[in-house]
This record gives C-alpha cells, sequence and structure tokens, in this order.
C-alpha cells in the first residue's frame, strides 16, 4: 500500500518530467488501493478543473482494474457501459490516457496515480516516469515484465 513519502515521490518524479519535457503545467494525484487520496499536487499555472481530472483518472483505473488506456479504449468499443460506469461511479471515473496503476515487484496493486495538464499520452508518459523514479512498477496497459513468461 502506498504511504505519503512514496507519493510524494511518485507525483514529485511526474512533475519533474513534465517540467523537463516541456508539457503544460500537470497536476498528479496518488490512490490508495481502496480509492482514497493520499497525495495530490498541481504545477504552478495549473487550471482548476484538474485535481478532479486527475482524481478521476486514478479512480477509474483502480475500479476497473485496468490503466486508463485501455479504459480508453473499451470506452470507445462500448459507450453505454461506460456511460452508466459513470452514473454509478456518481460521475468519478475519467477513462482516459493518465491514469496508471501502480504495482510492486511482485505484480500486487499498491494504488494508481491520476496525471492532467497535458495530452493524455503525455500525462501518461509523466506517470510512469515518476512511478519508475520510486522503484515501483507502472501498468498502463502494456504487457508488463512481472507477466512475462
Amino acid at each position: 500500500m502506498i504511504d505519503l513519502a512514496t507519493a510524494d515521490r511518485i507525483i514529485d518524479g511526474t512533475l519533474a518530467e513534465g517540467r523537463r519535457l516541456g508539457f503544460g503545467p500537470l497536476t498528479a494525484a496518488v490512490l490508495d488501493p481502496g480509492g482514497h487520496l493520499v497525495a495530490l499536487k498541481r504545477s504552478d499555472g495549473s487550471e482548476y478543473l484538474r485535481p478532479s481530472i486527475a482524481i478521476g483518472k486514478a479512480w477509474g483505473a483502480l475500479g476497473m482494474g485496468h490503466a486508463g488506456r485501455v479504459l480508453a479504449e473499451r470506452a470507445a468499443k462500448m459507450p453505454v457501459f461506460f456511460g452508466a460506469m459513470s452514473d454509478m461511479s456518481g460521475g468519478k471515473m475519467v477513462p482516459l490516457p493518465g491514469g496508471v496503476i501502480i504495482r510492486d515487484d511482485e505484480g500486487r496493486i499498491q494504488g494508481a496515480i491520476g496525471v492532467s495538464g497535458d495530452t493524455g499520452d503525455n500525462d501518461e508518459l509523466a506517470a510512469v516516469a515518476g512511478i519508475e523514479a520510486a522503484g515501483l512498477r507502472a501498468d498502463y496497459g502494456q504487457v508488463p515484465e512481472w507477466r512475462r513468461p
């Protein structure tokens, strides 16, 4: 389970990667496996809806057990289902790239990060960098190393 110090390291690495690559002002939120907010930070100049979007990306990934990229692909194919999921979640779920599940070396879910502020692809890229900088595994829809034979 993600503690505050680890969440801070993940977010700091995420925001640093965004600055390094010249992304728009990012907001990053880390949730524990139960969907509770552990930490949230906004870059200077980040718009006021970004915290809600970041939390929604992480919340959706945890709630569905798949990264935002996977959810976005599925939502395009099953809009009625994802509309219903949005209703059932009280509008909390944001099925877009930038929601990344955080796993330990054995593949156990430790939490999730949601990032908002640039394109979904760039949000995701920054999130993965932050997770890896903290020594954890990013599950963003690829076949992760811990699942490979």
